[in-house]
C-alpha cells in the first residue's frame, strides 16, 4: 500500500486506441493539436514501443515507485535497532529494489500479465512494528549499544530482520494458496467493503506516530515539503512546461511537458533535499542536526559499488507462530488491495476484464514474489503500486513490454550499492513530509470503498465506527503492555499479543464479522455494486476471449492438454473444450 495515485489530479482511463496512430512522447502534449475530451491509449497492453522508447518510459515508471520503496526503511530501521548511520540499510534499500523487479517481470509477463508493477508496501510495517514490540524484540537501553562491538551491533538488527523474514515467508504461503487453489474466488465472498475500509485505512491511522517523529525532526522543512507536493500534485498539475522534442518526419518541435503532473514526489524531494543541502552550507543547521544533508555522509562512503543480493544474506530464517501469524494481517490486506486494482488496470491498458484464472494467478504469484522478499531479507512483502497504476492513467502508457523493461532497469540497480545508499541521505524532515501525504492517501484510498454502502444506514454507521475505532484503544495499549497476557505458555502470549496488538487485523476481522452477522439488505451493505466491479467466482465465466491473459509461450499446448481445464490458475480453466 503506498502514495496512490499522489499524482493524478483529474480524469480516469480513456478507452483503448486500436488504431496504429504515431505516439507521442510521454508526458508531450502536442501545441498544434486541439484537445480531445476522450483521450486515447498511445499504447494498449500488447502494443510494443521501440525498444529506445521503452527504456524511457520503463524508467519513467521506475521513478514512480522508487520514493515509496525507499520510504520504508525509515520505519523498519529503527525499529530492528539499526542506527542511522549504518551502511547496511542501504543493503536493505538495494534488496528491496531487486526483489521488485524479479517479481515484476514474473508478475508482468506469467502472473496476472497486466502491466503492474509489485513491490514493498507499508501493510507489512503495522503487523511488523507489533512484533517488534514484543519483550524478546524491543531494542535494549542506548547505552548498552554505545557499549556493543560492531560484530554485536551487526547480530543484533540481524536476529530480528530473521525473525521477520521467517514470519513474512511463511505467512505468504497463504496468499499463495490462496491464489493457486482458486480460493481467493470463494473467500472473498465474505470480504465486503465494510471489511476494506478499516483494513485499509488503519494502516495510515496506526502509523501517524511515525509521521510526526520524523516530522518533528524539523517542522518547517517537513511542512514544506508537504505544501511542495500539495502544490506540484494537486494545483500545477495541470502546467506544462516547453521542451524540444524530436518527431518522425517533422523533425525538432517545441511541445509541451507534463513535468508536474508525472514526477510530482521527485520534484519535491530534489528541491526540500536542495534546500537543507543550502541550509546545510551556510550553516543555519548546525552540526549534528537531523535534517543536515551531510549528518549521514558516511554511509555513502562505505558502501559497496556492487553488491547482488542473495537468500539468506542475514541468516536462516527463524519461524514463531506469533510473527507468522501477525504478519498474517499484512497479507491478506495487501490481497485485498491488490484484487481492487486488477480491473482498474486492465481497463486503463486497453485489456479485456480480468477473467478468474488470471486474478487466481496474479494473486498466488503476488504471494510467491512475497516468499522470495522474505528469503532474501527484504524485510517487507509485495504488493501491487498504486503510483504506477496512476502513471497508466495519466500517461495513457499501458504496454506490458514497458513494465518488463522497468523490471530489469530495477535488477539492475538493486545490485549498484552506492545507488541504494545515496537515499539514505535524504533529511528525515523532508521524508516525514512525503509520510503526511503518503499515510493520509492510504486512509482516503480506504475510506473511498464507502461509495458503495449505504452510508445513511445505522448498522453500517455502527460497523464501520467500531471496527475502526476500537483496535485504535486496544491495539496500542497492548503493544504497550505486552506482557498483559498470562496464560501460562509463552507462545500462546506472545501470539495473541501480537495479533491484538496488530490493527489491520483486529479492525478487519471486526469488520468482517459484524457485516456478515448483523442483518442488513445487498443494497445497504453494497454487495450489488462491489459484485460489478470485483466479480469472483461463478460471477466470472471465462469464455476465451480474454486472450490479452494467455501466456506468453505454449499456449497451443495447454490448449491441448485436458487437465488445463481444471486448475485455477490455468488460461483454459472453466473454459469448455472446444470439439
Amino acid at each position: 500500500m503506498e502514495l496512490n495515485n499522489v499524482a493524478i489530479c483529474d480524469g480516469g482511463p480513456g478507452k483503448p486506441n486500436e488504431s496504429n496512430s504515431s505516439p507521442e512522447p510521454v508526458g508531450v502534449v502536442p501545441t498544434s493539436k486541439p484537445e480531445r475530451s476522450k483521450p486515447q491509449l498511445l499504447y494498449a497492453i500488447n502494443e510494443n514501443p521501440v525498444w529506445y522508447l521503452s527504456i524511457f518510459l520503463a524508467f519513467q515508471h521506475y521513478l514512480t515507485m522508487i520514493g515509496a520503496i525507499v520510504s520504508i526503511p525509515f520505519i523498519l530501521t529503527p525499529a530492528l535497532c539499526m542506527s542511522d548511520e549504518d551502511p547496511n540499510r542501504g543493503i536493505i534499500i538495494s534488496t528491496m529494489i531487486f526483489v521488485t523487479g524479479i517479481v515484476t517481470y514474473f508478475q508482468a509477463t506469467w502472473g496476472v500479465r497486466l502491466p503492474i508493477v509489485q513491490g514493498g508496501t507499508i501493510s507489512f510495517l503495522v503487523p511488523t512494528l507489533a512484533i517488534l514490540s514484543l519483550p524478546q524484540w524491543k531494542c535494549p537501553a542506548q547505552t548498552v549499544i554505545d557499549e556493543m562491538s560492531e560484530a554485536d551491533l551487526e547480530e543484533l538488527w540481524q536476529i530480528r530482520m530473521r525473525e521477520l523474514s521467517g514470519a513474512i515467508a511463511v505467512s505468504a504461503m497463504v496468499q499463495l494458496v490462496l491464489g493457486y487453489t482458486g480460493l481467493v474466488g470463494k473467500i472473498l465472498k465474505y470480504v465486503t467493503p465494510l471489511t476494506i475500509v478499516p483494513t485499509v485505512s488503519l494502516v495510515g491511522l496506526t502509523l501517524f506516530e511515525h509521521a510526526a517523529e520524523t516530522a518533528s525532526k524539523h517542522w518547517g522543512i517537513a511542512v514544506g515539503t508537504t505544501g511542495m507536493l500539495t502544490l506540484f500534485s494537486q494545483i500545477m498539475c495541470d502546467v506544462t512546461i516547453p521542451v524540444v522534442a524530436y518527431r518522425k518526419g517533422s523533425g525538432l518541435e517545441i511541445r509541451q511537458f507534463q513535468l508536474f503532473r508525472l514526477f510530482p514526489v521527485l520534484l519535491t524531494i530534489i528541491i526540500m533535499w536542495g534546500l537543507c543541502g543550502i541550509l546545510t552550507a551556510t550553516d543555519v543547521f548546525p552540526p549534528s542536526h537531523p535534517s543536515r544533508t551531510d549528518v549521514r555522509l558516511n554511509v555513502l562512503t562505505s558502501a559497496k559499488w556492487f553488491y547482488v543480493p542473495y537468500p539468506f544474506q542475514f541468516g536462516m530464517p527463524s519461524v514463531t507462530l506469533s510473527g507468522v501469524l501477525g504478519m498474517l494481517a499484512g497479507v491478506l490486506a495487501c490481497t485485498v488491495e491488490s484484487l481492487s486494482y486488477y480491473p482498474t488496470v486492465s481497463q486503463m491498458s486497453g485489456a479485456h476484464p480480468p477473467p478468474l484464472h488470471a486474478i487466481n494467478r496474479g494473486i498466488g504469484t503476488e504471494g510467491l514474489g512475497t516468499v522470495l522478499a522474505g528469503l532474501w531479507g527484504a524485510g517487507n512483502g509485495t504488493n501491487t503500486f498504486g503510483e504506477n497504476v496512476g502513471a497508466i492513467g495519466v500517461t495513457k502508457i499501458g504496454s506490458r513490454r514497458v513494465i518488463q523493461w522497468a523490471a530489469l532497469i530495477m535488477v539492475i540497480q538493486g545490485v549498484i550499492g552506492k545507488f541504494g545508499a545515496i537515499f539514505i541521505l535524504i533529511p528525515d524532515s523532508v521524508v516525514g513530509g512525503i509520510f503526511c501525504v503518503m499515510f493520509g492517501m492510504i486512509i482516503a484510498f480506504g475510506l473511498s470503498t464507502l461509495q458503495y454502502v449505504d452510508l445513511r444506514s445505522a448498522r453500517n454507521l455502527y460497523i464501520l465506527g467500531l471496527s475502526i475505532f476500537f483496535p485504535m484503544v486496544l491495539c496500542p495499549w497492548m503493544q504497550q503492555h505486552p506482557g498483559a497476557i498470562k496464560t501460562g505458555n509463552e507462545t500462546v502470549d506472545s501470539t495473541l499479543t501480537v495479533l491484538l496488538g496488530t490493527t489491520i487485523l483486529v479492525g478487519g476481522f471486526l469488520g468482517c464479522l459484524l457485516d456478515n452477522i448483523i442483518p442488513g439488505t445487498p443494497k445497504e451493505r453494497g454487495l450489488i455494486e462491489w459484485a460489478n466491479e470485483m466479480p469472483l467466482g461463478d460471477d466470472n465465466i471465462n469464455d476465451g476471449t480474454a486472450t490479452d491473459f494467455d501466456f506468453p509461450y505454449g499456449m497451443n499446448a495447454v490448449r491441448k492438454w485436458k487437465w488445463t481445464y481444471h486448475v485455477p490458475f490455468m488460461p483454459t480453466y472453466k473454459l469448455k473444450k472446444q470439439n
